[in-house]
């Protein structure tokens, strides 16, 4: 499970978080709902380890292990992996080549066996077929020249090759039609499971109709201010998030 206590966080000496507190328990999908500028990005950034992002105070758990001591690429090869609201283009870098490296870096660091070739292509196209995207795709440099549905299914392939166990999803419905919303959400739901928890960041109700998470949480003002079921992200979509911000002030 994550567990988070205390967490502050400040972004070039400014605070940004200010004592945030959450537990996500394994199979558990949460989400987080807030208004622009509450610290719901920051929070994503800051438990993958994104440099300019300087944990003050507070401990984030995953497992029982201590996160924050953790370079990203440690803390990818303990299972956290944070889907980007915006994906960045990579010229010169094939996606099939990217996601391969990631994939055999990861399992070096966790002493298993690296994918093969054949093992690795065959797992991507049924990945890719998953997703509805066309395999040729794959050849292309990452994100280049992507729509952004399709920087957000490459996002999800990632996700599905990986097989991480905290899946942090920062806005993964923006810019994206209705079309390309549910093939999305159909990518998050299948990695669903028992031993995998999920962290779901979003402005809007409309994706949790496609991802149903089993606790929703307002951030306001760099703290968790209220919790609830899938109905609070209801209330939030009809009444906004005026009544949270004095509770956050």
């Amino acid at each position: 499970m994550l567990s988070i206590s205390n967490f502050h966080v400040s972004v070039a000496d400014t605070p940004i978080l200010k004592g945030l507190t959450l537990d996500v328990p394994a199979g558990e999908v949460h989400a987080i709902m807030g208004p622009n500028g509450a610290g719901k990005s920051t929070l994503g950034y800051a438990v993958s380890g994104r440099p300019g992002y300087e944990a003050t105070e507070g401990t984030v758990t995953w497992r029982g292990e201590d996160l924050l001591g953790l370079d990203p690429a440690e803390r990818a090869a303990k299972g956290v992996f944070l889907s980007f609201q915006y994906p960045i283009e990579i010229p010169g870098v094939p996606a099939l080549t990217f996601v391969r490296t990631a994939l055999n870096a990861q399992k070096r660091a966790r002493g298993e066996a690296e994918v093969s070739a054949p093992e690795f292509l065959k797992q991507v196209k049924a990945a890719s077929k998953a997703l509805k995207m066309d395999f040729d795709m794959l050849k292309r440099p990452l994100n280049v020249g992507f729509s952004g549905g399709e920087k957000k299914r490459m996002e999800i392939l990632q996700m599905a090759l990986l097989e991480p166990s905290l899946l942090i999803l920062d806005e993964t419905d923006s810019g994206l039609d209705i079309d390309a919303l549910r093939i999305v959400a159909d990518g998050v739901n299948a990695l669903r499971g028992p031993e995998r928890s999920m962290l779901v960041i979003t402005h809007y109700q409309r994706l949790l109709d496609y991802i149903k998470p089993d606790k929703v949480h307002v951030l306001a003002a760099g703290k968790i201010v209220a919790s609830g079921g899938p109905e609070l992200a209801h209330q939030l979509e009809a009444e906004g998030y005026d009544k949270y911000l004095p509770v956050a002030a």
